[in-house]
């Protein structure tokens, strides 16, 4: 995956946790049983204002992208562990409960489903993949807008 191949502990990014990836932060990333069309997957994201914060919102992932994960995070009590991934220090872990707690068990559901994995597989992967992904995507300590997220999974 190039940007992300040494994100997460062992190098390379399993198919299944890039499409969980990219189902939280690039609402275009899903595949599988998504309302999407095969044919759209490659389609560049037009920012249209404020991402939505709907299960299927087209252009920022389940939960309005990466600031909108973020919010999740801080909004459960993991403010400081989100700020870690974002700022320039050491990356703070999260629990796979605390994270599935955070995102909710409708996303977690959804996205295991287009995944085909197991609950709780797909939250012991985000949250070891999540810290360095993050990291990743602000290198300069700063949130990316919507189309620099869904460039960086293009690459």
């Amino acid at each position: 995956m190039g940007l992300f191949d040494n994100a997460v502990p062992g190098g390379n990014i399993a198919k299944p946790l890039m499409i969980a990836l990219g189902a939280l932060l690039v609402g275009k990333m899903l595949s599988g049983r998504s309302a999407e069309q095969p044919g759209q997957t490659e389609t560049p994201v037009v920012p249209t204002g404020p991402a939505s914060t709907g299960t299927t919102s087209a252009d920022g992932g389940l939960l309005g992208g990466l600031g909108g994960l973020l919010d999740k995070l801080k909004d459960a009590g993991h403010g400081n562990v989100a700020d870690s991934w974002v700022g320039t220090g050491q990356n703070q872990s999260i629990n796979a409960n605390d994270l599935g707690a955070a995102l909710g068990p409708q996303v977690i559901r959804e996205i295991a489903q287009r995944t085909g994995m197991d609950e709780q597989e797909l939250l012991k992967q985000l949250s070891t993949a999540l810290p360095g992904v993050v990291d990743k995507l602000t290198p300069n300590g700063q949130v990316p807008q919507q189309h620099q997220v869904a460039s960086a999974f293009n690459s």
